[in-house]
């Protein structure tokens, strides 16, 4: 089983530590600096997140994959705020142009007022996920049909659909954790999403979802997030996360926000906020911290160590099934050229001789 690497572009190179929540004002130079460098650390692909505030992410990823020439986009996308045939073809589009570079990550969409602010202020999260279920249904549809279709559901009632433009090879990546995300997954997922909790929980939704994925006859990798923190000494890398932990509180209070007592609305973050409550570290490497203090909005737990440490921790993940790593830092651009440069090579290397290895026994 390979691995593969999965850095961010986040807009511009603001993070909680400069602030109390992430910026999303577009920085042209951050993205051209941040698609180059991850390109040339061997990052596989890069995820361009999705807001109901931020920039467009299909032209985010349009601009970086003309600058670049390897470095594959996950584009993030809301179902239900743009027609599932007008969203196939645009993807699609950008997948022809870019070479074959492109991978769609479906953010189905937790929080009632993120959604209101572009229009959806009546559903509920399971009809979410249904709408979810059936627009991947028509997108994929879109995407292989040689000839032109009808569709008549819930949500959508459509007469013969046909897009003319195919992509090469456009993976669905898809997360969530409520019984309906579950069931969506496993019909649509190719790569499953988790954020970075313990071995024991990642191993558990891994189970869930192939559970539910064998029932349609499908086998999706996983991807894991984390922020990894580093350093040439243990020491220093705790004393790194310590820091880092403490900037993000001082920046909250000062601006108001919470630092305890959070209430999310997605089961994702009340499972991260779980393995949080369980102390800010667990299974030696893994850093809940900042999770705790921001009520793991998003990608916001870590592991914590030297390179090697650090690699050593993410092959017991690969061990439970995690074939894709989605990793980023406090500071966004300098982070991933140190990732680029000293983790990704480490993490490959053991791979590699894991494989090797079982590749021996088993011959």
């Amino acid at each position: 089983m390979s691995v593969k690497f999965i850095g961010y572009i986040g807009f511009n190179n603001d993070s909680e530590t400069h602030a109390a929540v992430r910026s999303r004002i577009l920085d042209k130079a951050y993205v051209e600096a941040a698609a180059k460098a991850q390109e040339e650390g061997g990052f596989d692909r890069v995820l361009i997140p999705f807001g109901s505030n931020t920039p467009e992410s299909q032209i985010v990823a349009a601009h970086a994959a003309a600058i670049t020439s390897k470095l594959g986009f996950l584009v993030a996308h809301r179902p239900g705020f743009t027609q599932p045939t007008v969203a196939a073809r645009q993807l699609a589009t950008l997948d022809q142009l870019s070479g074959g570079r492109v991978a769609v990550h479906i953010i189905t969409g937790g929080a009632d007022e993120e959604m209101a602010r572009d229009g959806d202020g009546h559903t509920v999260k399971a009809q979410r996920y249904q709408r979810t279920d059936e627009y991947l249904t028509i997108l994929r549809q879109e995407w292989t049909q040689a000839q032109p279709f009808d569709h008549q559901g819930k949500f959508y009632d459509i007469r013969q659909a046909f897009s003319a433009i195919k992509p090469d090879n456009l993976p669905v990546f898809f997360g969530g954790s409520s019984d309906e995300a579950i069931d969506v997954a496993g019909r649509h997922a190719d790569v499953y999403a988790l954020w970075g909790e313990s071995l024991e929980a990642v191993q558990d939704a891994v189970w869930q979802v192939r559970r539910s994925a064998a029932r349609y006859g499908r086998n999706p990798g996983f991807s894991l997030s984390l922020r990894p923190v580093i350093a040439d000494t243990e020491e220093a890398a705790w004393k790194r996360a310590d820091e880092i932990e403490e900037q993000v509180r001082d920046n909250r209070v000062a601006a108001g926000l919470p630092i305890a007592g959070h209430r999310p609305p997605n089961a994702g973050s009340l499972r991260l906020l779980a393995t949080a409550d369980g102390g800010k570290r667990r299974d030696t490497r893994l850093w809940t911290g900042v999770a705790a203090l921001t009520g793991a909005q998003g990608n916001s737990t870590g592991l914590v160590g030297t390179p090697e440490q650090v690699a050593d921790a993410m092959l017991e993940y690969y061990d439970i099934g995690i074939d894709h790593f989605l990793i980023r830092g406090f500071d966004p651009l300098g982070d991933s050229i140190v990732y680029g440069r000293e983790l990704l090579p480490v993490v490959r290397r053991k791979v590699a001789e894991r494989d090797a290895a079982q590749l021996a026994l088993a011959s």
